[in-house]
């Protein structure tokens, strides 16, 4: 069964009736510009063909009530209660159910509406959860649009981004940046979303993939990450301590000519982290400029050197992705990176149509051989953002 038929199914069993409609949001790869966006930098994401759907319908009183896939149990809270909970409380809610849940708090506390309808919301995913693919911004934009339209509250998919960051960040306990929401909400089919995470300025960028013959490979290590636990929020505090330093509101504020004076000012780690920040901002604009000047087969060298970058300065590479990455590049592969906040998830390769197969059976052959579980890989392919489908 589809996540769209499994959404409606969950609903009907929730709830005995229809929905009064479906909504749903897309994953989203990053192409390029890892762990710049809390930094106020630049990214290049893209929505992809991996959904989560959010069947929802009215209730005649003031609650609202969460069903999903990933558990079995329904979560109901007062809307008016909803204050009460986020954050100081967020704990006591099961953490899935965040999500939603803090969606429809950020919403309310956004607009100051008052006085409406309670919901009843069912969620089912396609979208690979752990594997650095924003699964969680997926039920968020979902969420977002889909309360957008039945509240009445007129949010422009910025505003709805917006929310679904304040969710992930106060209610879920996550401290990203807005990438995932933006990505979610603003995809277009064969196109990159080029953002600047400072003025939300966002510039939809032709990837043209398919006309050169290419094919984006997820390869999902299963190795599993957590952004609300130690090492997401240590490389965040070392961005902020190089920023102070160097005297500047964020590390945006740098340029690669800067570099040489951090390093007489930090410390071996600090500047590393922060070296990692002010190259990969000058990725994303090599990689726009690259693609539109010469096309996507010429951002492969940009893609490998941000996977250097993240292993060896950000140091938040595993392993499972530094292999992964390593042998798609031997099997063919025009660039490969490994994608998402790090510690596990997935890697991604630039690749011709007709590699598709022998640099997959390379992956997990070389999987096998190193003795780790069995990666999945697949292809994505750019996508629309949120939308009604029914």
């Amino acid at each position: 069964m589809t996540a769209a038929g499994e959404a409606h199914g969950l609903f009907m069993q929730l709830t005995g009736v229809e929905p009064t409609g479906l909504w749903s949001a897309p994953g989203r790869v990053n192409l390029i510009g890892e762990h710049t966006d809390y930094n106020d930098g630049f990214v290049f994401p893209f929505a992809i063909d991996h959904r989560t759907y959010v069947a929802l319908g009215r209730r005649s009183d003031g609650r609202i009530r969460v069903t999903s896939t990933f558990d079995p149990d329904a979560v109901e809270i007062g809307i008016d209660e909803l204050d009460d909970v986020f954050p100081e409380r967020r704990d006591e809610i099961a953490e899935w159910a965040r999500y939603p849940l803090g969606v429809a708090w950020a919403l309310l506390r956004a607009t100051g509406a008052t006085g409406v309808t309670g919901v009843d919301l069912a969620i089912a995913s396609d979208v690979p959860v752990g594997a650095g693919l924003s699964s969680s911004a997926a039920i968020e934009g979902a969420t977002a649009a889909a309360l957008d339209d039945v509240w009445g509250l007129g949010l422009d998919r910025v505003a709805l981004a917006q929310a679904g960051r304040t969710a992930e960040n106060e209610a879920v306990g996550a401290p990203t940046g807005i990438m995932d929401q933006m990505a979610s909400m603003l995809g277009r089919a064969d196109a990159g979303i080029f953002l600047d995470c400072r003025s939300l300025e966002a510039d939809v960028v032709d990837l043209g993939f398919a006309a050169a013959g290419l094919e984006l490979l997820v390869m999902d290590t299963g190795v599993k990450h957590a952004h609300s636990t130690g090492g997401y929020g240590e490389r965040r505090a070392a961005c902020e301590r190089g920023a102070e330093i160097m005297g500047v509101p964020a590390l945006r504020d740098l340029a690669v000519a800067d570099l040489p004076r951090a390093e007489e000012l930090m410390d071996d780690v600090t500047f590393r982290r922060v070296r990692h920040v002010v190259t990969e901002d000058q990725r994303v604009l090599d990689a726009v400029q690259t693609l539109r000047a010469e096309g996507p087969r010429a951002i492969g060298a940009l893609l490998d050197a941000s996977h250097v970058s993240m292993r060896d300065d950000f140091e938040i590479s595993v392993p499972e992705l530094d292999l992964a990455v390593d042998t798609a590049r031997a099997a063919g592969a025009i660039g490969a990176r490994m994608t998402g906040g790090g510690f596990g998830g997935a890697a991604i390769a630039l690749v011709d149509h007709g590699h598709v197969a022998s640099v997959t059976a390379a992956v997990e052959t070389a999987f096998a051989d190193a003795g780790f579980a069995a990666p999945h890989i697949f292809t994505v392919h750019p996508s629309d953002g949120a939308r009604r489908d029914g």
